[in-house]
């Protein structure tokens, strides 16, 4: 048995190719419980296959996710741009070895 969360048309299009499924539609808690486990699957198939198509994947479930939590993507963005700023990207690579007793 399968039971996981696909695009909204996998239905349609494995009907279309003669071929039959069942299928619900998930309530809104069993929704975001599939859509982190799909991010995460979706992550796990661009760790193996790092291409545009694997990263649509993910961009989309990223979308979907935020709806389901009813986060605007574009706070999102702004956040980022925020946090970045404040603290950097992660592009240079920077890995923390250790961290000796810091003051506050």
């Amino acid at each position: 048995m399968i039971k996981k969360l696909v695009r909204d048309k996998i239905p349609q299009i494995i009907k279309e190719s003669n071929g039959t499924c069942k299928y619900h539609i998930a309530d809104i808690d069993e929704f975001k419980k599939r859509i982190c486990t799909k991010l995460d699957e979706e992550l796990n198939e661009f760790i193996d296959d790092p291409c545009l198509d694997e990263a649509a994947d993910m961009y989309e479930v990223l979308r979907t996710l935020l709806w389901a939590y009813d986060i605007d993507f574009h706070d999102v963005v702004t956040a980022a741009a925020r946090k970045k700023e404040e603290r950097g990207g992660f592009c240079e690579g920077v890995v923390l070895d250790h961290v000796d007793k810091i003051e506050q």
